[in-house]
Parts: C-alpha cells; sequence; structure tokens
C-alpha cells in the first residue's frame, strides 16, 4: 500500500489529538480519544485502530509531554555532576536573584543534583581555549568506577570550564564513563549547550541528564509497541524549536523536546495566516490542563533561549517562544482561605477529569462552568460521542455558589471570568509587555478549549479579531503534519571590533554549518536551508542583540557592515550607540529543511443564509439569551452569523457573543470581528 498520510499526533495532559493528511488526496482526517498519562503510547495505538489505514501511513510526527512532565514533576534520574576542581557549587549558588523579593519564607528551587553526588576532576582549559592543564584520566575511571560501586547514579552530566571552546577534555571524560560505567548515560555541556555563563549551561545539562533515562524507556516503549503492531512508518518528534527529529536524537539528547506539544499550534497558525495575508497573529491554546500563548509577527514566529521550566532552573536551548499557564477547561474552582473564589492551577486531568464527564470527579471545573451556563451542550460533546452529565457540573459547582451566596448560573460565569482574567494575563506577556499593540493582531483560538473563550478574550484584551481555525481541537497536531526538520546550532566565539580575528569567525561559523548539515543529513535531509545571525553588545554589557548575517569569509568590508548593522539596532531598541568597542559574544546557524506543505481544500461557497441545526437557552451577561445552534460542517463560504450564537463541532464550540459577527472564509475558517 502506498504511503501517502502523514500524520500529526499531539498527546496532552486530557486528550491525544490526531490529524492525518493525505498527500494523494488533499484530504485531512482529525479525530481524538483521551490520554493514558500512565503510558501514553496506549492513547498512540487506540487512535491508529480507530484510524485503520496504519500500512498507508508515511510518516509520523509526535508532540510530547514526557520531558516537560519529567522537569516538572521532578521524577527523574539519580545524577552526577562532574566538573572542573573548584567549580562544584555553580548549581548549587545559582543567581543572586529573587522571584520574590520581599518573602523571607521562600525557597530558592533546588538543582536535580545532590551535592553529595558533585564530583570535581583535575583540568583546566584557559578562557582563550587553551589547555592549562591536561586531564587526569585515571581520576575519571576511579570515579567512573566508584560510581559504579554505589550504584546510586542514573545517568551523569560533565560541565568543565570552558568547553564551550575546546572540548577534548569533555568528550574524553564522556568515553572513560561509557567504558566503566557501561549503560549509564552521560551528558556533556558541549553537546548540550556550548556557550559561556556557567550557571546556565550547568543547569541546561543537568536537566538533559535528569530527563535521558524517562525519555529513552518511552521512546524505547514507543519502538517496541509501534513495530509490534506492524507500524512501519518514520516516527519523529517535535523539537522545541518547531522540527522534527528522529527517535534516536531525541533519546540522546531530550532536552531538546522539553517543550514539544504546544509548538505545532504556532507552526499550523503560521501557515495559516500566511494563506489568508494576516501578518500579525496572536495564538491561544486552550487545552485540558494548561494555556499557551505565542505570537507571529510579520509572518514568523519568535524564538527564545530564555527559558525556565521552573523559576531557578533555566533551560537555554533553542525553542519556539510560548507562554504556559496553568488554565484549561479542566482547572478547577475552589474558594481560598481568604474567601476569594480561584480558578487553577490545579487541574482535574483526563482521570477523573471534570464533574461533568461522569468518571468519579467531583470537583467544579471550567468546563463544568461552560455546560452549565448551556455553552458547551451536554449531549453533542465530541460529536455525539461522549455524553456529558450536566446536573453532575451543576452539583459540583453548588457548594462554591452557596459559599459566595450567588445561583449556580451566576457562579459559573464567574468561574468562566476568572479563568478568561487568567488568560488575559498570559496575552499582555506576548503582546503589551513586548511593546506589541493587541489592536494591530488577530486572537487565533484553538485547543478544545479555546473557541469557546475567544469572544470573550477579544472583548477584554482589545484584539478587534479573532479567528477560529478549522479542527481547532486538533490544531497542533495539524501543525505536525507540515513541521519542518530544523536543527539550532549556537556557541560562544568571542571577538571584539578592536582585534577582529576574521579566520577564527570564518572557522566557527563553518563549523556550525557543517554540524547543522551533518544532523539533518541523518535524518535523511539532504536539501537543507542555512541562515545564520550573531549575538553582539558593547563592552561591558550583560546583553545582547541578535544580528542576521550572510557572511561567508568575515572579509573587512563584512565585518565593517555588520558592526553597522548592530548600531543601528541597538540605537533602534535603546535610543544610544556606543561604537567604540563592540563584542561578538555567540554565533548561530540554523539549518532547516523542507517536509513538504499542506494543501488547505476550499469549502463549496453559499447559496443561501446559514440555518441553525437548533436553538437553545445559554447564559451571557445579561442572563439566559434564546441562542441559534449552528453546525460547523454546515456552514458555507460567505455565510455571516450575527451574535449571540454559537457553533459547534466534533471537538469544540464557538461561543459568539451578542453585537459581535462571524464570517465564513473559503477555507472553512471561522473569522471573528467584535
Amino acid at each position: 500500500m502506498q504511503n501517502r498520510y502523514r500524520l500529526g499526533v499531539d498527546i496532552g495532559g486530557t486528550f491525544t489529538d490526531f490529524v492525518a493528511y493525505d498527500e494523494t488526496g488533499r484530504t485531512l482526517k482529525v479525530w481524538k480519544n483521551l490520554s493514558t498519562p500512565h503510558n501514553p503510547i496506549e492513547a498512540i495505538m487506540t487512535g491508529l485502530k480507530t484510524f485503520g489505514q496504519v500500512d498507508a501511513i508515511g510518516t509520523i510526527r509526535i508532540g510530547t509531554t514526557v520531558a516537560t512532565n519529567a522537569l516538572l514533576e521532578g521524577k527523574g534520574a539519580c545524577v552526577a555532576y562532574v566538573t572542573t576542581r573548584g567549580f562544584r557549587d555553580i548549581p548549587f549558588i545559582g543567581r543572586g536573584n529573587r522571584k520574590h523579593h520581599y518573602d523571607l519564607q521562600w525557597v530558592k528551587p533546588k538543582p536535580f543534583v545532590q551535592r553529595r553526588h558533585a564530583y570535581e576532576i583535575d583540568e583546566r582549559v584557559g578562557a582563550s581555549g587553551e589547555i592549562i592543564h591536561p586531564l587526569d584520566e585515571a581520576q575519571v575511571a576511579a570515579l567512573a568506577q566508584r560510581l559504579r560501586a554505589e550504584g546510586e547514579v542514573g545517568a551523569v552530566a560533565v560541565v568543565l570550564l570552558h568547553s564551550y571552546l575546546t572540548p577534548v577534555h569533555e568528550r574524553r571524560v564522556k568515553a572513560i564513563f561509557a567504558e566503566h560505567l557501561p549503560g549509564i548515560p552521560v551528558s556533556i555541556s558541549y553537546d548540550v549547550l556550548p556557550k559561556w555563563k556557567e550557571h546556565f549551561r550547568s543547569s541546561t545539562t543537568i536537566c538533559d541528564a535528569f530527563i535521558k533515562p524517562v525519555v529513552e524507556k518511552q521512546i524505547g516503549s514507543m519502538r517496541r509497541e509501534l513495530a509490534a503492531h506492524g507500524v512501519g512508518a518514520n516516527v519523529v518528534v517535535m523539537r522545541s524549536n518547531g522540527g522534527e527529529m528522529s527517535l534516536s536524537a531525541a533519546a540522546e539528547s531530550p532536552i531538546q523536546i522539553a517543550v514539544s506539544g504546544p509548538t505545532g499550534g504556532v507552526i499550523a497558525a503560521k501557515a495559516v495566516a500566511k494563506l489568508l495575508g494576516l501578518p500579525n497573529v496572536v495564538t491561544l491554546d486552550m487545552g485540558g490542563t494548561s494555556t499557551d500563548v505565542s505570537t507571529v509577527v510579520d509572518g514568523r514566529e519568535k524564538f527564545t533561549t530564555d527559558f525556565e521550566i521552573e523559576w531557578g532552573r533555566p533551560v537555554q536551548i533553542p525553542m519556539i517562544d510560548i507562554r504556559t499557564i496553568g488554565a484549561g477547561g479542566g482547572s478547577i474552582a475552589r474558594i481560598d482561605t481568604g474567601g476569594m473564589l480561584v480558578v487553577g492551577p490545579e487541574s482535574a486531568g483526563a482521570n477523573p477529569g471534570p464533574a461533568c464527564y461522569g468518571a468519579g470527579g467531583t470537583k467544579p471545573t471550567v468546563t463544568d462552568a461552560n455546560v452549565v451556563l448551556g455553552r458547551i451542550s451536554a449531549s453533542n460533546f465530541l460529536g455525539g460521542t461522549m455524553k456529558l452529565d450536566a446536573e453532575a457540573a451543576r452539583r459540583a459547582i453548588a457548594p462554591i455558589a452557596e459559599q459566595l451566596g450567588m445561583p449556580v448560573e451566576r457562579t459559573a460565569l464567574a468561574i468562566v471570568r476568572i479563568a478568561n482574567n487568567n488568560m488575559v494575563g498570559a496575552l499582555h506577556t506576548v503582546l503589551t509587555e513586548q511593546g506589541l499593540d493587541p489592536r494591530d493582531f488577530v486572537l487565533v483560538a484553538f485547543g478544545g478549549a479555546g473557541p469557546p473563550h475567544a469572544c470573550d478574550l477579544m472583548a477584554e484584551a482589545s484584539i478587534p479579531k479573532g479567528m477560529i481555525p478549522n479542527f481547532p481541537g486538533q490544531f497542533s497536531a495539524f501543525g505536525f503534519t507540515m513541521a519542518d526538520a530544523r536543527v539550532d546550532r549556537h556557541r560562544t566565539v568571542q571577538l571584539n571590533s578592536r582585534f577582529f580575528d576574521r579566520a577564527r569567525a570564518a572557522s566557527a561559523m563553518a563549523a556550525l554549518v557543517s554540524e547543522c548539515r551533518a544532523e539533518l543529513a541523518a535524518q535523511g535531509h539532504t536539501e537543507v536551508a542555512i541562515s545564520r545571525s550573531v549575538e553582539m553588545r558593547y563592552l561591558g554589557q550583560n546583553y545582547e542583540l541578535e544580528i542576521p548575517i550572510e557572511i561567508d569569509d568575515f572579509s573587512e568590508a563584512e565585518v565593517a557592515s555588520l558592526l553597522e548593522a548592530f548600531n543601528a539596532q541597538h540605537e533602534a531598541r535603546f535610543g544610544f550607540q556606543l561604537p567604540d568597542h563592540t563584542e561578538i559574544v555567540n554565533f548561530i546557524v540554523t539549518g532547516v529543511a523542507r517536509t513538504g506543505e499542506v494543501e488547505l481544500p476550499e469549502i463549496a461557497q453559499a447559496s443561501e443564509p446559514a440555518k441553525p441545526a437548533s436553538v437553545r437557552d445559554v447564559w451571557f451577561d445579561a442572563g439566559w439569551l434564546s441562542t441559534p445552534v449552528y453546525t460547523r460542517d454546515d456552514l458555507r463560504s460567505g455565510h455571516r452569523i450575527a451574535g449571540p450564537a454559537l457553533i459547534e463541532e466534533n471537538a469544540s464550540v464557538t461561543v459568539l457573543l451578542p453585537g459581535m459577527s462571524l464570517d465564513v472564509d473559503r477555507y472553512g475558517q471561522l473569522l471573528i470581528t467584535a
């Protein structure tokens, strides 16, 4: 059978989503089933069984939370930290800042390594990359044998001073441990993060080692299960930078998938925005457990290395800049000790789930509130395949309503508003806090829980237009079907404008380009587009600006042009320039291999006004309103609907507020105007 399908799989906290793209017929099939947090591969196999045509799948791209969950829950390996003598305490000292300046009871999060498992070895590489003190290999071998005898350590993180300049000692330590401590994975900082600033480098390398056995185990289980069921497709996982990577590469460098799942929605939103000619969009992916927000500005997603899975534990890998908060359909509402109504971040998850699921949950959630308000149909949830218990939702909210002295409906609306307020705060972090005007953006809302809240968020965040894409409940999985293979390489190479070593610069850049091409070639990609940039600053500064470049040999004219570009960008950003002494700190190279685009099919043109499938009472600010309910599959290009209205589909429902309007475009997307 011809391998004509590309399958995207998004493993979420509550649901696992699937999108199959038929490259021959240019059609899409979407579905979902409940996640199985104890063993995510079970949910994948259930979804493949639902699809049926396993032999026709050519590629499976998976967004997984295994690395994220291991870091968040602190469930990883016992790590041995090996470093240069005199630098044992870097992970424990960390930084001098505090999350809460005036909270005297606040305790700094501890690194994923105990101090008794931090070891020093004799070696030294200088600040210019020269070897000052050779590596004591006998000492390293003795340490490996000691760790083997003790039997406590499950992974090793090696972070030697200035190894980003000369990695020979780190590589030799890894080889010695492989010989004397077989079966124990070793992460070296040169492979994980070859950049200066020891705390960030050590923290990222420790995190990589901490989750490596967990990821290796799950990927091994995934391979075995897929092989046992005759799945011969090429299986890859999503990187945090929005690209794909092989299973073996993910097992070798698991920190690269620390934020794997949410990237798909940004990739898909970027593609759809380009199709519709929308330069600026802000994405909102609201699922059962969390909400992820990001931006696409001038057609480009934003990347960052400034990420902390938890405050005080930085992970400086290249990733799409996505901000996550604990607000989802399963977020639990409660009265705090001060008598205030709060929502989240605790979630009911997939098991037992919201009270209305009828699976044993009794705590009130955002989904229960939407059921009570009539916004989510108890009889037509997931296209009618899952019946909800509306009375259970009311019973769950009733105790809170009694405490507040409010009707159940008013309490349910308060729960929704508080959840909305949490999400508006997240939107502000990627818009106004970044100097971006919300009025210049279109809100793209997806995830199963995103469309019910889209119009509320538009009103509260001053975003005038919104879009509900096709199959919003599986939109991230849709993004995986069109993801490219992408490799980012960062390396610290310090150069300055007064004594610029052009040969060293050209050599460093050529090495990074070669590494990008080699990794992508190992994944089967030969046609690779390369982009380059450098991070620069003035002497004495502690922050850098990234400057894109198209330089091959760093000629004198090219270097002069680079310095001029940095001066101009610094003045535009900060209002001044100091061109006397400029530094290049980091070199950055990105390799991208295209893996095939997805064509959205157009839908039929409307020949008559849209007709509602039914009418039901829905609670809005003004109370109960008789509200037309449309079936999304019945809508055609050119249809216009005025609020209040509901547009139901298999995996979600769009709530159109009174006073707002909705237009259906030629691809079936719902375009909302406030």
